[in-house]
Protein backbone atom coordinates (compact mmCIF):
# COMPACT_ATOMS: atom_id res chain seq x y z
CA UNK A 1 0.00 0.00 0.00
CA UNK A 2 1.17 3.47 -1.00
CA UNK A 3 -0.29 7.00 -0.30
CA UNK A 4 -0.69 7.32 -4.24
CA UNK A 5 -3.51 5.20 -3.67
CA UNK A 6 -5.67 8.71 -1.65
CA UNK A 7 -7.56 11.01 -3.66
CA UNK A 8 -5.96 13.96 -4.64
CA UNK A 9 -6.55 17.36 -5.36
CA UNK A 10 -4.04 18.84 -7.88
CA UNK A 11 -2.87 22.48 -7.78
CA UNK A 12 -1.12 24.34 -10.65
CA UNK A 13 2.31 23.88 -9.65
CA UNK A 14 1.64 19.89 -9.93
CA UNK A 15 1.41 20.09 -6.24
CA UNK A 16 -0.49 16.99 -5.62
CA UNK A 17 -2.63 16.96 -2.17
CA UNK A 18 -3.46 13.73 -0.78
CA UNK A 19 -6.38 13.29 1.24
CA UNK A 20 -5.98 12.69 5.16
CA UNK A 21 -6.36 9.22 6.64
CA UNK A 22 -4.52 7.47 9.13
CA UNK A 23 -1.92 5.49 8.36
CA UNK A 24 0.73 3.31 10.27
CA UNK A 25 4.35 4.99 10.52
CA UNK A 26 5.99 2.28 9.45
CA UNK A 27 3.99 1.88 6.05
CA UNK A 28 4.46 6.14 5.53
CA UNK A 29 8.01 5.75 5.85
CA UNK A 30 8.10 3.05 3.22
CA UNK A 31 6.09 4.73 0.88
CA UNK A 32 8.11 7.92 1.38
CA UNK A 33 11.43 6.40 1.06
CA UNK A 34 9.94 4.85 -2.21
CA UNK A 35 8.35 7.52 -3.79
CA UNK A 36 11.76 9.96 -3.53
CA UNK A 37 13.49 6.85 -4.68
CA UNK A 38 11.69 6.21 -7.79
CA UNK A 39 10.81 10.27 -8.65
CA UNK A 40 12.29 11.75 -11.56
CA UNK A 41 12.62 15.33 -12.88
CA UNK A 42 9.43 15.43 -14.39
CA UNK A 43 7.05 13.93 -11.24
CA UNK A 44 4.73 16.14 -9.89
CA UNK A 45 5.52 17.17 -5.79
CA UNK A 46 2.89 15.97 -3.39
CA UNK A 47 1.66 16.83 0.01
CA UNK A 48 0.25 13.66 2.27
CA UNK A 49 -2.00 14.45 4.74
CA UNK A 50 -2.12 11.78 7.35
CA UNK A 51 -2.86 10.68 10.88
CA UNK A 52 -0.98 7.95 12.67
CA UNK A 53 -1.43 5.72 15.66
CA UNK A 54 0.44 6.75 19.00
CA UNK A 55 4.22 6.57 17.97
CA UNK A 56 7.32 8.44 19.04
CA UNK A 57 9.92 8.70 16.33
CA UNK A 58 13.17 10.02 16.65
CA UNK A 59 15.81 11.90 14.44
CA UNK A 60 19.07 11.94 13.58
CA UNK A 61 19.66 14.29 16.58
CA UNK A 62 17.88 12.71 19.15
CA UNK A 63 19.27 10.91 22.17
CA UNK A 64 17.77 8.37 24.63
CA UNK A 65 17.71 9.68 27.56
CA UNK A 66 15.00 12.45 26.12
CA UNK A 67 12.70 9.39 25.99
CA UNK A 68 11.72 9.75 29.49
CA UNK A 69 9.28 6.79 29.92
CA UNK A 70 7.13 5.32 26.91
CA UNK A 71 5.23 2.80 28.03
CA UNK A 72 3.72 0.69 25.60
CA UNK A 73 4.51 3.37 22.76
CA UNK A 74 6.53 2.06 20.50
CA UNK A 75 9.77 4.28 19.50
CA UNK A 76 11.11 4.48 16.35
CA UNK A 77 14.12 5.65 14.89
CA UNK A 78 13.88 7.58 11.45
CA UNK A 79 16.28 9.71 9.19
CA UNK A 80 14.69 12.81 9.46
CA UNK A 81 15.77 15.86 11.06
CA UNK A 82 15.22 16.83 14.83
CA UNK A 83 14.91 15.53 17.85
CA UNK A 84 12.18 12.72 19.56
CA UNK A 85 8.47 14.06 19.05
CA UNK A 86 4.95 12.24 19.12
CA UNK A 87 2.26 11.47 16.56
CA UNK A 88 -0.96 10.20 17.38
CA UNK A 89 -4.35 10.15 16.34
CA UNK A 90 -6.15 13.94 16.49
CA UNK A 91 -2.97 15.55 14.95
CA UNK A 92 -2.45 16.05 11.47
CA UNK A 93 1.23 15.02 9.45
CA UNK A 94 1.38 16.53 6.41
CA UNK A 95 4.85 14.78 4.56
CA UNK A 96 5.94 17.17 1.98
CA UNK A 97 8.14 15.83 -1.15
CA UNK A 98 9.36 18.64 -2.76
CA UNK A 99 11.91 19.08 -5.99
CA UNK A 100 13.56 21.75 -4.25
CA UNK A 101 16.15 22.51 -7.18
CA UNK A 102 13.29 22.79 -9.85
CA UNK A 103 11.51 24.84 -7.11
CA UNK A 104 14.18 27.44 -6.75
CA UNK A 105 14.17 26.60 -2.79
CA UNK A 106 16.85 26.55 -0.39
CA UNK A 107 16.20 23.89 2.62
CA UNK A 108 16.46 26.65 4.93
CA UNK A 109 13.40 28.49 2.60
CA UNK A 110 11.51 25.18 2.59
CA UNK A 111 11.47 24.77 6.11
CA UNK A 112 10.36 28.63 6.29
CA UNK A 113 7.70 27.80 3.75
CA UNK A 114 6.59 25.17 6.01
CA UNK A 115 6.60 26.90 8.68
CA UNK A 116 4.65 29.74 7.06
CA UNK A 117 1.76 27.39 5.75
CA UNK A 118 0.99 26.39 9.54
CA UNK A 119 1.29 30.01 11.01
CA UNK A 120 -1.28 31.09 8.27
CA UNK A 121 -3.65 27.79 9.07
CA UNK A 122 -3.58 28.92 12.63
CA UNK A 123 -4.30 32.28 11.13
CA UNK A 124 -7.70 31.01 9.56
CA UNK A 125 -8.83 29.87 12.89
CA UNK A 126 -7.84 33.16 14.70
CA UNK A 127 -4.48 31.91 16.17
CA UNK A 128 -1.61 33.80 16.44
CA UNK A 129 1.18 31.84 16.22
CA UNK A 130 4.84 32.24 15.25
CA UNK A 131 8.23 30.65 14.41
CA UNK A 132 11.41 31.07 16.95
CA UNK A 133 14.91 31.10 15.58
CA UNK A 134 17.01 27.75 16.47
CA UNK A 135 13.96 25.68 17.16
CA UNK A 136 12.18 24.79 14.18
CA UNK A 137 8.55 24.61 14.06
CA UNK A 138 5.39 26.69 15.44
CA UNK A 139 4.50 28.27 18.95
CA UNK A 140 2.28 30.38 20.05
CA UNK A 141 2.25 32.74 22.45
CA UNK A 142 -1.46 32.86 24.01
CA UNK A 143 -2.33 32.56 27.51
CA UNK A 144 -4.51 29.60 26.64
CA UNK A 145 -1.73 27.27 25.61
CA UNK A 146 1.21 28.59 28.05
CA UNK A 147 3.43 30.82 26.95
CA UNK A 148 5.57 29.87 24.39
CA UNK A 149 4.31 26.62 23.69
CA UNK A 150 4.85 24.25 20.72
CA UNK A 151 1.42 23.82 18.31
CA UNK A 152 3.53 22.16 15.71
CA UNK A 153 6.61 20.16 15.10
CA UNK A 154 8.77 20.24 11.62
CA UNK A 155 11.61 17.45 10.44
CA UNK A 156 12.92 16.93 7.10
CA UNK A 157 14.94 14.89 4.86
CA UNK A 158 16.76 16.19 1.87
CA UNK A 159 18.08 13.50 -0.72
CA UNK A 160 19.05 14.00 -4.12
CA UNK A 161 17.25 17.43 -4.12
CA UNK A 162 14.44 16.24 -3.06
CA UNK A 163 12.68 16.81 0.83
CA UNK A 164 10.47 13.67 2.06
CA UNK A 165 9.10 14.15 6.00
CA UNK A 166 7.53 17.38 6.99
CA UNK A 167 5.51 18.64 9.60
CA UNK A 168 2.71 17.57 12.55
CA UNK A 169 0.46 19.92 13.68
CA UNK A 170 -1.38 19.19 16.70
CA UNK A 171 -5.26 19.57 16.37
CA UNK A 172 -7.31 17.62 18.72
CA UNK A 173 -5.44 15.19 20.56
CA UNK A 174 -4.26 13.47 23.81
CA UNK A 175 -1.42 15.33 24.81
CA UNK A 176 -0.63 13.29 27.11
CA UNK A 177 2.31 11.25 25.77
CA UNK A 178 4.26 14.36 25.34
CA UNK A 179 4.94 14.15 29.10
CA UNK A 180 6.86 11.05 28.44
CA UNK A 181 9.31 12.53 26.54
CA UNK A 182 11.37 16.23 26.18
CA UNK A 183 9.39 17.47 23.42
CA UNK A 184 12.43 17.98 20.66
CA UNK A 185 14.75 17.74 22.79
CA UNK A 186 13.76 20.67 24.98
CA UNK A 187 13.01 19.34 28.98
CA UNK A 188 10.22 20.57 30.37
CA UNK A 189 8.78 22.38 26.64
CA UNK A 190 4.81 23.26 26.71
CA UNK A 191 3.18 20.95 24.40
CA UNK A 192 -0.51 22.55 22.78
CA UNK A 193 -3.45 21.79 20.02
CA UNK A 194 -5.61 23.63 17.87
CA UNK A 195 -9.13 22.25 20.63
CA UNK A 196 -7.13 23.89 23.60
CA UNK A 197 -6.99 27.52 22.18
CA UNK A 198 -10.36 27.64 20.48
CA UNK A 199 -12.70 24.85 22.29
CA UNK A 200 -13.51 22.61 19.06
CA UNK A 201 -11.09 21.33 16.57
CA UNK A 202 -11.99 19.07 13.39
CA UNK A 203 -8.87 16.88 12.23
CA UNK A 204 -10.32 15.95 8.68
CA UNK A 205 -11.25 19.82 7.97
CA UNK A 206 -7.83 21.09 9.52
CA UNK A 207 -5.73 19.22 7.46
CA UNK A 208 -7.44 20.13 4.40
CA UNK A 209 -7.06 23.42 5.01
CA UNK A 210 -3.29 22.95 5.77
CA UNK A 211 -3.03 20.65 2.85
CA UNK A 212 -4.30 23.42 -0.09
CA UNK A 213 -2.42 25.94 2.23
CA UNK A 214 0.98 24.40 2.19
CA UNK A 215 0.69 23.70 -1.31
CA UNK A 216 -0.22 27.23 -2.75
CA UNK A 217 2.40 28.68 -0.24
CA UNK A 218 4.94 26.23 -1.95
CA UNK A 219 3.75 27.73 -5.38
CA UNK A 220 4.89 31.14 -4.43
CA UNK A 221 8.57 29.46 -5.21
Amino acid sequence: MTDASAPATVLRRQVVVRDWRSMEYGVALEAMRAFTQARGPDTADEIWLVEHPPVFTMGLAARAEHVLAPGAIPVVQTERGGQVTYHGPGQVVAYVMVDLHRAHLTVRGFVERLEQAVIDTLAGFGVQATRRTGAPGVYVESAAGGAGAKIASLGVRISRGCSYHGVALNVAMDLEPFLRINPCGYPGLVVTDLRTLIGQADPAATAARLGLTLAHTLEGS
